[in-house]
């Protein structure tokens, strides 16, 4: 059999993370057109059906799950040889990956978080997906729960809340109608919150959490979000109490191996100072900034 090229797993990887062409495209500088025909080429080389393909985009198969699983060593190791290539001349990279929430509020306070004088860089990734670190992923993950993988460090960071608003000028929220993620995309209990209690009252489906606030904003209706941000946004008020059975408790992963990398350890060190200082306005309703 005619070996495989490289090439066609490297493209397989870019359009399995972008999820379809078009995304794939952009990471590539191919147009989705070849890309879609090196997909077939690799699927009929490999003969196995990796794409379930759709107007939505590419969506994985189990074949092409497990094709993804056996590549992604062959990712960390190219990652390993890029760093290696970079560390004479380039700044050391951290990769933190987190939520869409959270997200925003290390950008909110990154002036904390990262110095021009750091000798690295960041890159943050954003992504309702569990943070994957077995093989490198990514290099700081936030979870919701805590990691069993033994090979993994955690740090408890505290526990987030969440509550629905709506805009402080609604005159009654009861009667507000409800904003939610599209069901395909709802990943995060509190995303799903709203399909399972509230799903013939709602109006507007987003595929992105971000979108919500910006609906709610609008007077739209009303959202589920986390108490640290609905509660930090004057346009917005609760519309009801806290949704108890949505808290949970939030842990900084890494690599155990990784963890002690002079990079790694100050940029965790910082996020966990911020994140234990500013604890109260996960869970609270104050008026207070971030």
């Amino acid at each position: 059999m005619k070996n495989i090229s490289w090439d066609n797993y490297q493209i397989f990887l870019d359009v399995a993370h972008a999820g379809g062409l078009t995304g794939a495209a952009s990471r590539t500088g191919l147009s989705p057109a070849t890309l879609g025909r090196r997909m077939l080429e690799l699927e009929q080389q490999l003969g196995r059906v990796l794409f379930a393909r759709s107007q939505g985009g590419y969506a994985l198969t189990q074949d092409g799950r497990v094709l993804l699983e056996h590549l992604q060593s062959f990712e960390a190791a190219q990652r390993n040889v890029d760093a290696w290539r970079g560390q004479t001349s380039a700044r050391a990279l951290v990769r933190v990956t987190s939520g869409t929430w959270l997200a925003w509020f290390m950008t909110e306070n990154f002036a904390t978080l990262h110095k021009r004088r750091d000798p690295f860089r960041v890159e943050l990734c954003v992504t309702e997906e569990r943070a994957a670190l077995a093989y490198r992923e990514t290099d700081i993950g936030i979870r919701a729960f805590e990691p069993e993988e033994p090979n993994l460090a955690k740090t408890f960071l505290g526990e987030v809340a969440y509550a629905a608003y709506c805009h402080r000028n609604a005159e009654d929220w009861q009667r507000q109608p409800w904003l939610a993620v599209s069901q395909d995309a709802a990943i995060s209990a509190y995303l799903q919150w709203p399909h399972a209690h509230v799903a013939e009252h709602i109006i507007v489906t987003v595929n992105r959490p971000r979108s919500l606030k910006d609906l709610v904003m609008a007077g739209m209706g009303r959202a589920v979000l986390p108490c640290f941000v609905g509660d930090y946004e004057p346009q917005l008020q609760r519309a009801g109490g806290e949704i108890v059975a949505l808290r949970h408790r939030q842990w900084l992963v890494t690599n155990a191996d990784d963890r002690d990398r002079p990079e790694i350890r100050t940029f965790s060190k910082r996020l966990v100072r911020l994140l234990k200082e500013r604890s109260d306005a996960f869970i609270a309703n104050n008026t207070n900034k971030l």
